[in-house]
């Protein structure tokens, strides 16, 4: 570990050394303490090391905006990847973000990520299917979070699809795994490209996506046997990645586990464009919105509702407050007024943001269906699972566990925000993330 400046900063990047984080998508910091959930690595990980007990995600509490605040230490009114998807007012069209089907990262992120400035500091950096992370020239060894394999190997450093190759790692194999729903296939491969990046390349930053645990609790529910059964199985992957990162790097590497969110099971959805329906914001033929002034985009246990008619704007933002106010299932009508509070953009800065933001109850998620005239449908005996909610809830946090050189052993810190993870990275590396909206995490680290 490099020696600390009189700041505490370390000297000088440090370039024999690797910091890597995985983000197990979905993996809720309710898991940890669950004597359900098998996950003796990463619990090994938080014996040997340090552990957040809870970790506040940025609302809404879904893969893109958090992931890239995980990276970039700010939240999305700053870092610009405020969903994942937003509408084209223009356009009167959704433009999806997830999974990387049309940006560029330079394109959509707006502050500099740890893996830019690692880089301009002259350390090596990769990136195993990181969200909004697609085309960045940062990155020196990387394959983007997006499904067809034409995205996949266009954007992939092609050296590596030759090494891989070799490697008998099934690149090939990104978009079948993706239409057939086969995660754990996905999660295995990426495990496998980030080992061989570590073992042949020795980054000095690399960063690990891994994604079913997350499907599995949207399908199933959370803390239900398929995803305990789903959270063994993405310690296993710790655990690869771990016995690597010993053989390649001993007494040098410092492991982060961490996720985006947490999740809330619901058995009852929220007919949003129902109510829109009813208050004749909007206008439908059968079961489609054709028009009116008001449109909706779903983010799970939030939805953001946008204001098209731009000279009566602040008259039906009143008019949806009073309309959703009450609304069971509803947890919070949020206006532009309180979104400072959030972390989230001035819509009157950035026309990609919403107008009004709609949180739900555990128990509920939104839907944008226009079948019947219920607003709440009836309980179902199926539980799923979403996320997206109020990152205020318990239940939205995250959890974050560190290891290696640089933390600190036995270290407990009860909670944080995830802007202090790209800043804490930073100091591990030596290097310095300036104009973050967290602190580094001096309690875990050793220095």
């Amino acid at each position: 570990f490099p020696l600390s400046s009189p700041g505490g900063r370390a000297a000088e990047p440090a370039a024999d050394r690797i910091v890597v984080m995985i983000s197990v998508d979905g993996l809720a910091h309710f898991y940890f303490d669950d004597p359900k959930a098998e996950m003796p690595t990463i619990r090994k990980l938080a014996a040997e090391g340090a552990r957040v007990k809870m970790m506040k995600a940025s609302l809404p509490t879904v893969t893109w905006p958090n992931h890239t605040t995980l990276v970039t230490g700010v939240h999305p009114a700053k870092h610009g990847v405020i969903g994942n998807s937003y509408l084209d007012r223009s356009q009167r069209k959704v433009i999806p973000l997830l999974p990387d089907p049309l940006f560029n990262k330079d394109e959509i992120v707006k502050s500099p990520t740890v893996y830019d400035v690692a880089k301009k500091a002259g350390l090596k950096t990769a990136a195993i299917i990181w969200p909004a992370s697609r085309g960045a020239e940062t990155l020196d060894w990387t394959v983007p979070d997006v499904f067809s394999n034409e995205l996949f190997q266009k954007y992939a450093k092609p050296s590596l699809l030759a090494e891989w190759k070799e490697a008998g790692i099934p690149y090939e194999k990104q978009e079948e795994y993706c239409k057939e729903k086969k995660g754990q296939e996905r999660d295995i491969m990426y495990t496998q490209m980030l080992n061989h990046i570590v073992r042949k390349h020795r980054p000095n930053l690399a960063l690990l996506h891994l994604v079913e645990l997350d499907h599995v609790e949207h399908a199933k529910g959370p803390q239900t046997p398929e995803a305990y059964e789903m959270v063994k199985f993405q310690d296993d992957r710790v655990k690869e990645v771990w016995e690597e990162l010993q053989r390649s790097f001993p007494g040098k590497a410092t492991l982060i586990v961490t996720s985006d969110h947490g999740f809330f099971p619901y058995q009852q959805q929220v007919q949003i464009n129902v109510v829109l329906r009813r208050e004749k914001l909007v206008t439908t033929t059968g079961s489609k919105v054709t028009g009116g002034s008001v449109r909706t985009v779903g983010q799970g246990g939030a939805t953001f509702l946008y204001v098209l008619d731009d000279a009566n704007r602040a008259a039906i933002v009143e008019r949806l407050v009073k309309a959703f106010e009450g609304v069971e299932g509803i947890s919070k009508v949020i206006t532009a007024k309180d979104y400072p509070a959030y972390g989230l953009a001035d819509p009157a800065k950035n026309p990609q943001m919403a107008d009004v933001v709609l949180t739900c109850k555990s128990g509920y998620s939104f839907s944008d269906s226009l079948g019947g005239d219920l607003v709440v449908t009836p309980k179902s005996e199926e539980v799923k699972g979403t996320h997206g909610y109020d990152p205020n809830e318990p239940g939205m946090h995250a959890c974050l566990v560190a290891w290696g050189a640089g933390i600190k052993k036995g270290a407990v810190v009860e909670k944080i925000e995830n802007t202090s993870v790209a800043p804490t990275i930073a100091e591990l590396l030596g290097f310095e993330m300036e104009g973050v909206d967290g602190p580094v995490v001096r309690e875990i680290l050793s220095n």
